[in-house]
């Protein structure tokens, strides 16, 4: 089955079908591979099978259904041979903010019966510097009878390499396709065949490192736009404190040249941002102290938040707050690590006020909230029901709200949403 003497692909594994791996397995099936998506989710891996989609992401539902429909595209609980295997699942870190990498231990405990001479094994989900080299090790335990490269370098079995995505929630399509990637390999070879892979579908560069600069750079990446955002936070805590407007504030500095304020908001969620700056600072806790001060500034930030909100409800005997957005950032359905939701949740759990919910972008409130009989409502009901209106998250929808509603509530606008 391997191609490997040709440079040539026809069967690739994707471990994880999740917001990076689906749309990965479907570009691959798209360009005429064939497709094994392999999930621990029953549910997952029905309804991929059934050529739908079971997350929220702009035109995948369309390419999901042509390669299913092709055939060149199938997801399955039980790992199958192929050439190449691509591990995206999660990498979330425990309480202490040490990283947990048991889901990538578990992929390759998964993948590892199957592995054949020749096969190539690609890292993408973001970890910390050294977990490329920790999954060889994982492979290697359970197949004694195979070598690696940390064993036999450039003459190994088994090819491994890390490569991070950079693709933006709401428009992965188009940038698992145009933009560059970093290529990292355990040895060159390592990584000249992964770049042979991507560059099926890559138009932009593939750029060939080493597996552990791959790893620092995604890091880097989002540790970069973390320090970038906590700035804005801070600024956001400050320009509250003395009375000025911060979005005019960034709006005016802005126009100069070499300057580029981001947007503040309720702090910084998603899987990324909010988590990788952490790994940095685990591997080095000593020297990560910008780093670390920015993710304690946007960690503290929905506290800020919140004490805002219960401030504004004791001005009122029966106060109702309308909780508008819960998803990390604007128009997607994204809850993870999203500050937006752990406010809504706190004030809920603070029992001073009556909590709806307005988010679009769900069908039906994540568990955490429905436990707690939260409601869920059309922005035009929690503008009409509620007396203090809490804009979390700038979704599309809740642009020009009226501002006859408006004039007549408490607003706290942590998103900028009044200043679009």
């Amino acid at each position: 089955m391997s191609n490997e003497a040709d440079g040539k692909f026809n069967t690739v594994s994707v471990v994880g079908l999740g917001y990076i791996g689906l749309p990965t397995a479907a570009v691959l099936a798209s360009r005429g591979l064939q497709v094994i998506g392999i999930d621990v989710s029953e549910h997952a891996v029905a309804t991929v099978n059934a050529g739908k989609i079971h997350i929220v992401e702009p035109d995948l539902d369309i390419v999901v259904r042509s390669v299913v429909s092709t055939g060149n595209l199938k997801a399955t609980l039980i790992p199958q041979a192929a050439e190449a295997f691509i591990i995206a699942v999660p990498t979330p870190f425990k309480e202490d903010h040490q990283p947990d990498l048991s889901y990538i231990k578990a992929a390759a405990e998964t993948i590892a019966p199957v592995l054949q001479p020749g096969n190539l094994v690609i890292l993408e989900s973001t970890s910390p510097v050294g977990t490329t080299e920790q999954l060889a090790g994982w492979l290697a335990q359970c197949r004694e009878d195979l070598s690696f490269p940390q064993q036999q370098g450039e003459k190994a079995d088994i090819n491994i390499a890390y490569c991070p995505e950079r693709v933006l929630p709401g428009n992965v399509l188009q940038e698992l396709v145009a933009n560059d990637r970093i290529i990292g390999g355990m040895t060159p070879r390592c990584a000249a065949r992964a770049a042979g892979l991507y560059q099926i579908f890559v138009r932009g560069e593939c750029l060939l490192t080493h597996a552990r600069t791959a790893e620092m750079a995604k890091l880097t990446e989002n540790a970069y736009r973390d320090v970038n955002i906590g700035f804005a936070n801070e600024l956001s805590v400050i320009c509250d404190r003395l009375k000025i407007n911060v979005w005019e504030l960034i709006r005016l500095s802005n126009r100069h040249p070499r300057v580029n304020i981001l947007k503040p908001g309720p702090g910084v969620g998603g899987h990324c941002i909010a988590v990788d700056p952490w790994f940095i600072v685990s591997a080095a806790p000593q020297e990560a102290r910008l780093i670390r001060m920015a993710r304690e500034v946007n960690d503290g930030k929905p506290n800020y938040v919140i004490n805002k909100a219960l401030k504004a409800a004791n001005q009122f005997k029966q106060p109702v707050i309308g909780c508008f957005g819960l998803s990390f950032k604007p128009d997607i359905d994204d809850l993870r690590e999203s500050p937006a939701l752990a406010i809504t949740l706190a004030l809920v759990d603070a029992k001073v006020a009556e909590i709806l919910v307005v988010e679009p972008n769900v069908k039906q409130l994540p568990d955490a909230l429905t436990r707690r009989e939260v409601e869920k409502v059309h922005h035009n009901e929690a503008l009409e029901r509620a007396n203090i209106i809490l804009l979390l998250v700038a979704h599309k929808e809740f642009n020009g709200l009226s501002s006859d509603f408006l004039n007549e509530k408490v607003v706290i606008d942590v998103a900028g949403v009044l200043n679009h």
